[in-house]
């Protein structure tokens, strides 16, 4: 009888697991469908001549050129320098942009006190920055983290400002009727519920640091992905500038990739809409 119970189980699990590989297939299928649609027209109008392989190498060109740069080692020292950059100053923006977004949200007065000059300095292009941060910090590391740093933190602060802000009424009313403290206030029930708001401005300025980090390499860097790319322009060489640009694309998916498993525990409590299957 045990035996029995034994392969029946068996053959449950082994059901279940052939199901999610298929679930996990289809799914998988559906997100590349379309990159490999793309590629495949690119490769066509490369073999047939439609473009110039200057200007737009084919794709199999490009991925040479990738492995190329793997075997010789010459991508883990672009994508170490560039990705340390990344970290540096995204981290030191969210640390920013978070304590005085938070901040903002919760009192009145620093919000009115800051918010004019947040407003001004929000349009201006972090390269914009680059002349003056190299006058402040030198070409060193100091001036790529300052533009990354710049590119990062007004997404994370808006965001954080407004997750705040639209802490539901009906929580503070029966905070209030019910006088508890307020870091009990903000700690149990303002916090969590702005959570999911906050983690989607931390993704945007993840991802506005990898843009950041090409424009922060024009300063006298000797290694990056941007340094990568801005050499494969320098050299007329297109298939280097794809391979750099398709090395962050990568990076960037990554890293937001493990922001998303980061957030998945903090918000189990949000029901979420997945999305319409059928028509």
């Amino acid at each position: 009888m045990k035996r029995r119970m034994s392969n029946e189980t068996q053959g449950v699990f082994f059901l279940l697991a052939m199901r999610a590989l298929r679930g996990g297939a289809h799914a998988l299928a559906g997100r590349l469908s379309l990159p490999l649609i793309i590629i495949a027209a690119w490769q066509s109008a490369s073999v047939t001549g439609l473009i110039s392989p200057t200007l737009l190498p084919s794709p199999l060109h490009v991925a040479e050129t990738v492995a190329y740069l793997i075997d010789s080692g010459e991508l883990w020292r672009h994508v170490s320098a560039s990705g340390l950059r990344v970290i540096q100053g995204f981290v030191a923006a969210a640390a920013l942009a978070l304590t005085l977004g938070i901040s903002m949200g919760i009192f009145n007065r620093l919000e009115r006190f800051v918010d004019f000059l947040i407003q001004i300095l929000k349009p201006v292009p972090p390269i914009a920055w680059i002349p003056l941060s190299v006058l402040w910090f030198g070409i060193d590391e100091g001036a790529k983290i300052f533009i990354i740093v710049l590119g990062s933190f007004f997404p994370i602060l808006t965001t954080t400002v407004d997750a705040i802000r639209q802490t539901d009424w009906r929580y503070v009313e029966l905070a209030r009727t019910l006088e508890l403290p307020r870091h009990l206030f903000i700690r149990k029930i303002m916090l969590p519920g702005a959570t999911p708001q906050i983690m989607s401005g931390l993704r945007i300025g993840l991802a506005m640091a990898w843009m950041c980090v090409v424009a922060a390499e024009l300063i006298a860097a000797p290694s990056g992905v941007g340094f990568l790319i801005m050499d494969g322009r320098a050299m007329s060489q297109a298939d280097l500038v794809l391979a750099g640009m398709l090395t962050l694309g990568v990076l960037g998916k990554i890293t937001d990739d493990v922001l998303r498993a980061v957030e998945q525990p903090l918000v189990l409590w949000r029901p979420q809409f997945k999305g319409m299957t059928r028509t």
